[in-house]
């Protein structure tokens, strides 16, 4: 279905030149943000992408129409405790943003309304909210453009007028120290963007008295900060891909000063939890799939610690909580996940753990030290999210809360799942979820396969209420669990980053092929999908693999990443080396070049594509989409649909307010279903 009037950029050549090798960049200037020539380029991409939906508005408008009808305008969150007191967050028809209520003997008291806060806003997002530990303060960090720069406001609860304090750009984050008068705040780089200082102010006093507590200079390293659940502790955690360094306060003295837990040693990566007998530390060293160290005080050097648990090949450590009478470990072996409890008394350790082929299980908000109750959350591919609260002591549990489908139609055993194990082009097996309606002739179905494989991050098996949409449709959703995420530990991280990134491409790839050749699916009608990393690889398996294809949807893509690693002044650069490597390096150099989708762009035929992003974006800048996209445009040979949307009041998350969230969803599906003939 082409179009007329296709958009096209001006070109402005642009010599880029590293190790004796030239690249010409003509679309390097759309990198100048709020130019003429800039917004003149996005507002035709715009225009040309609106006028291709004009058709499937009804289909937009339809599958909004079917997530609203399963998802309650009235839904109630899960009830959470915090700090003594119940709280949950509700929607309320009409309104776009959440309340929060407190409760109390049955009775709800609305405590905070996000709704009023973003009155007259085109973009709203809580980033955190933070009770003093006396509750009576709240501290809230929000965002109004989409920049991820929050502002930090203090109210008194009491009488809910808030106080002349107001802190801009910190990055969301906030910790009370116990005097309940001091919040901790964390400052970016205002030029990379990059997490450096903490600062402590003073309820009360002028930000220019606030005092920096800690800056991280290394720019390879970002910070963030928790807070024991014992309350006696606040932890600075410095980190980058590959170390971490853990500073504690005195989280009763506000004036304390950082030290040092473990000095930061390249290449060891620890958390600590505190507890009343002592520390413990999840730790890679010697252990990539992580093992768990003790100590009764706070340690000089790791050989000071004992081993509390081993580390194991086939089984990875994702974290762990500490209770006064528990300790909580969670697990993953072969890609599910387990919860231990690990008594203190007995030392009799039970799991939690679900005899399926694939589920998410994690835990809930767990606030109280002293408490018995562990709250878990589970679900599947099929089946809506459930909290369940778990004594620890019993093993009884209860449900505490189950998300529920309005829709009357719909029925968990009306679907199917399952995990299959694709083979890779060296043999590898990767894991990959589908899920899909009963009845439907597999072979014969069109699939969505979804993608992310960066930062070690897993992609979890969950369920989708707007999903139904396209299974309710006869689509074959798919999740390829390709290397590196940490689906199957910590080697499956390492065989995807730095100079073995292109296997998480070619996982990808080898994941869809298998699909058609087994017959989950039509070969001819397969639809990749990711964002952000996920974004990138896209764009590499657009070009490795263009005939495989039936469409691409390329959410807020990490597209130009050659370029992009080469400016450190670009948000974020220098601490993702350790991610990509360093172009800097002539080996690191030329293998980026060799997948950066940018680059590779070739003149041939490539899918149909759906590519995506915000003008605020702050985690991958709007240029890099919107240079690739012109790119594609002056070299791709094909009459399919091309489309790049750009969403003005957005940021890397996309629009705020449960309207622009369910219709960006609606469109992508429109989108994918129109490919098919499947319009109404």
């Amino acid at each position: 279905m082409a179009q007329n009037n296709t958009p096209k950029a001006p070109k402005i050549d642009k010599t880029l030149s590293k190790f004796n090798h030239e690249r010409n960049d003509p679309y390097y200037w759309m990198n100048q943000r709020d130019s003429a020539d800039v917004l003149k380029y996005i507002e035709e991409e715009n225009k040309y992408c609106k006028s291709y939906f004009l058709k499937l508005d009804p289909l937009v408008s339809k599958i909004q129409g079917e997530i609203e009808k399963r998802i309650d305008p009235n839904e109630q969150k899960s009830p959470f405790w915090y700090n003594g007191k119940l709280f949950q967050a509700r929607n309320e028809e009409g309104m776009e943003y959440e309340k929060i209520y407190a409760l109390k003997n049955d009775k709800a008291t609305l405590f905070f309304d996000e709704n009023e806060r973003a009155k007259n806003q085109s973009f709203y997002d809580l980033a955190d909210w933070e009770l003093s530990p006396n509750n009576k303060y709240l501290a809230v960090a929000e965002d109004f453009k989409g920049r991820r720069k929050n502002t930090i406001s203090i109210r008194k609860n009491k009488t809910r007028a808030y106080l002349d304090d107001r802190i801009e750009n910190s990055n969301g984050d906030i910790l009370w120290s116990n005097d309940n008068k001091t919040i901790y705040y964390i400052v970016k780089d205002p030029q990379t963007l990059r997490e450096y200082q903490v600062f402590r102010h003073e309820i009360g006093t002028p930000n220019s008295e606030d005092v920096l507590v800690y800056q991280e200079d290394d720019e390879k390293y970002s910070v963030y900060f928790s807070k024991s659940k014992t309350g006696d502790f606040i932890f600075i955690n410095c980190y980058s891909s590959l170390t971490s360094e853990v500073l504690w306060l005195d989280a009763n003295n506000p004036k304390s000063v950082p030290q040092v837990f473990l000095k930061r040693k390249q290449g060891h990566l620890y958390a600590v939890t505190h507890h009343g007998n002592g520390f413990y530390i999840v730790s890679n060293d010697k252990a990539p799939n992580n093992k768990i160290l003790f100590a009764r005080t706070i340690p000089k050097s790791l050989s000071q610690c004992e081993v509390f648990q081993e580390t194991s090949n086939k089984t990875y450590i994702n974290g762990i909580s500490s209770f006064q009478e528990f300790l909580v470990i969670q697990e993953r072996t072969k890609g599910l996940n387990k919860i231990k409890i690990y008594p203190f008394e007995s030392r009799e350790t039970k799991y939690i753990a679900f005899d399926e082929e694939t589920y998410y299980l994690g835990l809930a908000m767990n606030d109280d030290y002293k408490s018995n109750t562990l709250y878990y959350t589970y679900n599947s591919m099929t089946t809506p999210s459930s909290i369940y609260a778990y004594d620890m002591s019993t093993g009884k549990q209860e449900l505490w809360h189950q998300k529920e489908i309005k829709d009357p139609e719909f029925a968990s055993s009306n679907y199917n799942s399952e995990r299959i194990w694709a083979r890779a082009n060296d043999g590898t097996e990767i894991p990959v979820s589908i899920v899909y309606k009963k009845g439907v002739e597999l072979s014969q179905a069109p699939l969505l396969l979804y993608g992310y494989g960066s930062y070690g991050i897993t992609i979890p098996d969950v369920f989708s209420a707007t999903r139904l949409s396209l299974l309710d449709r006869g689509f074959v959703f798919a999740v390829a669990h390709i290397r590196g995420g940490k689906y199957m530990g910590e080697h499956w991280y390492e065989n995807g980053k730095f100079m073995k990134k292109i296997n998480s491409f070619t996982d990808f790839i080898n994941a869809a092929e298998y699909l058609g050749h087994m017959g989950y699916c039509d070969p001819a009608k397969i639809y990749a999908q990711g964002g952000s990393a996920g974004g990138l690889l896209m764009g590499a398996v657009a070009n490795m693999a263009p005939y495989l294809w039936k469409g691409v949807v390329s959410q807020v893509p990490f597209v130009d990443v050659l370029t992009t690693m080469l400016d450190e002044t670009i948000p974020l650069t220098t601490s993702e080396y350790e991610e990509w490597g360093n172009p800097n390096e002539e080996s690191y150099y030329y293998y980026l070049l060799k997948y950066s989708p940018y680059d590779n762009i070739q003149k041939m035929e490539y899918p149909a594509m759906y590519i995506t992003t915000g003008y605020h974006d702050s985690q991958v800048q709007y240029w890099e989409p919107l240079k690739y996209v012109a790119k594609m445009r002056a070299y791709k040979k094909d009459q399919n649909p091309f489309l790049f949307d750009c969403n003005m009041d957005a940021g890397h998350g996309g629009g705020s307010g449960l309207s622009n969230e369910r219709k960006e969803i609606a469109k992508v599906y429109a989108f994918i279903l129109g490919m098919e003939n499947k319009i109404k």
